[in-house]
């Protein structure tokens, strides 16, 4: 993560986080702020994090960088710089050319990526390891993968969407057209169905409940906790990373979710001393609380 300063935006749709990193990698300033929606709200929103960043780093925008990383969901070719199907942010149908947008805006040269691919860059400098995946357990249920120290995206940019592997041929119908994938199982809209309350974020909400003990609670939680670790044997059986990092907002439950996840994990392993070989458990790591991944691999990428 050495070199010049460099700029990240992790577009997302509810907010925009904007890091800027120092040659060391450390963050020297950050911001964020509500995503407006639409092509033209998304780049307002971005000028706005982007002119506070300079103001922030106490340099002008040409001190900065010369390109700014963004991450944003969605489909992304980063080849032609063009967004399509981010619905969270209301960009829907045919090909945005965000990255030229962008770059119009700001006034710098732009690089454009899948915040998830971009925020595994992140968990890769993180861990010191050139074959990680990152896992992101957040609305939905998606993965970044690094290997041999290159992203791998995919013939379509679908690769790392573990989320819509079906498990449950009686389970939930998904979004993505099919039935019983791990996302409606493991991810936060699927357990903040499971799980509703008023008392703050579901995830919070359950972990509490089923660490006082309660018996539904504890049930919900080992459920969601199984899909996540079934979606970690299947990255493991597939990719056999190096390092798998588990990050997302609710990952934001910290540590109770990784001992859980393991827990789960080793029962997996119980029944098959193939799959208990692996140590896949012991290869589990999170991002640390409150770290903005996907905002510094952005900015890695731009580097």
């Amino acid at each position: 993560m050495a070199g010049t300063r460099a700029v990240g935006l992790d577009i997302g749709g509810t907010k925009t986080h904007g890091v800027v990193l120092g040659e060391d990698g450390s963050i020297v300033a950050q911001v964020r702020e509500v995503t407006r929606p639409g092509a033209d709200g998304v780049v307002a929103t971005a000028e706005r994090v982007f002119d506070a960043l300079v103001s922030r780093s106490g340099g002008s925008g040409n001190g900065l960088a010369c390109r700014v990383g963004v991450g944003v969901p969605g489909l992304v070719d980063g080849e032609r710089g063009m967004l399509r199907h981010a619905v969270n942010l209301g960009v829907n149908g045919d090909d945005l050319p965000l990255r030229d947008l962008l770059a119009a805006r700001l006034g710098h040269d732009v690089v454009v990526e899948n915040d998830v691919n971009a925020a595994a860059l992140a968990a890769r400098a993180l861990v010191g390891a050139d074959d990680v995946v990152y896992l992101s357990v957040g609305t939905g249920l998606a993965a970044g993968l690094v290997v041999d120290g290159r992203l791998r995206r995919g013939e379509h940019g679908a690769a790392g969407e573990i989320g819509h592997l079906p498990v449950d041929p009686a389970g939930a119908a998904c979004g993505c057209g099919q039935t019983g994938c791990l996302e409606t199982i493991a991810s936060g809209r699927a357990l903040a169905r499971a799980w509703p309350t008023t008392d703050g974020p579901p995830a919070a909400a359950l972990f509490a409940a089923a660490a006082a003990g309660d018996p539904e609670a504890v049930a919900v939680r080992d459920r969601f906790c199984w899909g996540v670790a079934s979606a970690i044997r299947a990255l493991g059986l597939t990719i056999d990373p190096e390092r798998i990092v588990l990050g997302g907002g609710v990952a934001e439950v910290g540590e109770p979710l990784r001992e859980q996840v393991v827990r789960q994990l080793r029962s997996l392993g119980e029944g098959s001393p193939f799959l208990a070989s692996l140590g896949l458990a012991d290869r589990l790591s999170m991002v640390p609380l409150h770290y903005p991944v996907a905002a510094v691999g952005a900015a890695i990428l731009g580097r």
